[in-house]
């Protein structure tokens, strides 16, 4: 006998299965704490031991090829660069776009969308390097040999060491589909070295939807070693502008036995000497005001004292803290001056011949306050030779601006240093020159970042540009981790 059904009324069946909204919303946050707990587990599974391992050799595998790539500027040749990066994304299945001036010379621009609450982050590095001269380097500029912990070869700290973490970045993000509050793009430029025109200038000029972002970051800081110790991170706010001017001198042709007061080497060589001992005044600005502060506390007292010396408004009190950096830490001297250095001498053409035209060249950085509409006049007052001509040796290509420090990236650099280096964030006015430069005439806030590098390694001819540049594979990898956490940080969905 089958069992007897009870009969119920809709609106009783509704009644007994309706849940109480209290209940509803625990099991809503029950729900949403295990789909958190799940994230970080599946979090803490991919940085492990392992992982991490593979990870790196990913990362040494990227930057092995990019460096065995041969891409010096001139004549560039980027586009070798970028078929290599081309086939990495395509693998990943991570779209790009390809810009071109010089089709030999392409810049490559991948993009991870986010949600758009917030505007883009734009990560760069340029595939281009400087030239070699073979026959210096015991190994070869080409070969990304590995000897004893470090990776030999040009680019290997300027630049394809920041391409190369650019590259992991946004690997990563694809593969974890990580949620984005901000689209993550990234800028392989060519012509860093010495040709904007073909790269970021291009880019900034003709495609700047492409690449626009509230933030940027490229080469121009970097974290300083010391005896194998961590002593600080300079992080790029702003940079001098280099635009050489050249020094005319003329007079009469003669013979070299006939002594002349108009022979035209004697009058260039007087007005060398006398811009060289110029000291073009002293200027200090929000980035340079905040590094010599914070330097303070990483110093001996003595250096200490000079450091605040110079950022008092007397010249009496700033002026031999000024002299004592000249003399003693020359790149810090060149944070507050523009500087006039001497690079090129052109005159005659035989010892017995007093030639009737002469130049030199100066590689000028300009102090991004410096006014350029009066500087050639006052170095034609320095001189005082109205029979010589001053002119500039090439128009403005990297205009002088700066970033803000009181952003969220800056915030967040400074928190991601402390992090992964143990160390505080220094903002640093770069005395050379960046792709930044061009970024940051568009509104973008840059800010340079690097790996660490030994204060060593410069002198003992191991730095970028030298004839055995070099990197710390374990340098590399750190750098590769710090660059994708500090861009995750920054954009990640909140």
């Amino acid at each position: 006998m089958p069992p007897k059904r009870c009969s119920m009324s809709s609106s009783g069946a509704r009644s007994r299965d309706r849940v109480p909204s209290d209940i509803l919303r625990g099991m809503t946050k029950r729900v949403l704490v295990a789909i958190t707990l799940l994230l970080l587990v599946s979090h803490v599974q991919a940085q492990t031991p392992a992982n991490l391992a593979a990870l790196d050799a990913e990362t040494l595998q990227h930057f092995q090829a990019l460096l065995k790539t041969d891409t010096q500027s001139p004549p560039g040749n980027e586009i070798r660069a970028v078929e290599y990066l081309k086939q990495v994304l395509d693998k990943e299945g991570i779209a790009y776009q390809v810009f071109a001036k010089d089709p030999q010379r392409p810049n490559l621009v991948a993009r991870i969308k986010g949600n758009g609450k917030k505007k883009p982050i734009l990560i760069m590095g340029h595939t281009d390097v400087v030239t070699v001269d073979a026959k210096k380097w015991t190994f070869p500029p080409f070969g990304a040999v590995r000897d004893g912990g470090y990776v030999y070869g040009r680019g290997a700290v300027d630049d394809k060491d920041n391409l190369t973490a650019a590259l992991m970045l946004i690997l990563r993000l694809k593969r974890e589909g990580t949620p984005l509050d901000r689209d993550v793009i990234l800028l392989a430029e060519s012509g860093e070295e010495g040709a904007p025109d073909v790269g970021a200038q291009f880019m900034a000029d003709n495609h700047f939807d492409a690449i626009n972002a509230e933030f940027c970051f490229a080469e121009g800081g970097g974290v300083v070693r010391e005896g194998g110790t961590v002593r600080q991170a300079n992080v790029g706010t702003t940079e001098k502008e280099p635009r050489p001017i050249e020094i005319i001198a003329r007079g009469p042709a003669g013979h070299g036995s006939v002594p002349s007061k108009n022979n035209a080497v004697t009058h260039l060589s007087a007005a060398v000497g006398k811009i060289a001992n110029w000291v073009p005044p002293l200027r200090i600005n929000e980035t340079t005001g905040a590094y010599f502060r914070k330097m303070q506390t990483l110093v001996t007292p003595e250096v200490a004292k000079v450091y605040r010396d110079v950022l008092s408004p007397d010249p009496k009190i700033n002026k031999p803290a000024a002299e004592w950096l000249l003399e003693n830490q020359p790149g810090h001297w060149s944070m507050l001056h523009t500087s006039l250095v001497p690079t090129i001498v052109d005159a005659g053409f035989r010892y017995n011949v007093i030639p009737s035209e002469v130049k030199a060249t100066f590689d000028v950085r300009l102090h991004p306050d410096e006014n350029q509409e009066t500087f050639l006049d006052e170095v034609r007052k320095v001189i005082g030779d109205p029979s010589g001509e001053v002119r500039w040796f090439r128009d403005r290509y990297r205009p002088a601006g700066g970033s803000r420090l009181d952003t969220e990236a800056f915030t967040t650099l400074e928190a991601q240093l402390k992090k992964h280096y143990d160390t505080v964030a220094l903002p640093t006015m770069g005395t050379g020159a960046t792709d930044m430069s061009n970024i940051r005439a568009k509104g973008p806030q840059c800010y340079g970042i690097g790996p660490a590098i030994d204060t060593e390694d410069g002198p003992k001819g191991f730095g970028a540009h030298s004839d055995q540049e070099r990197i710390l594979e374990s340098e590399l990898f750190r750098f590769t981790r710090f660059t994708s956490d500090l861009v995750v940080e920054l954009a990640r969905a909140k």
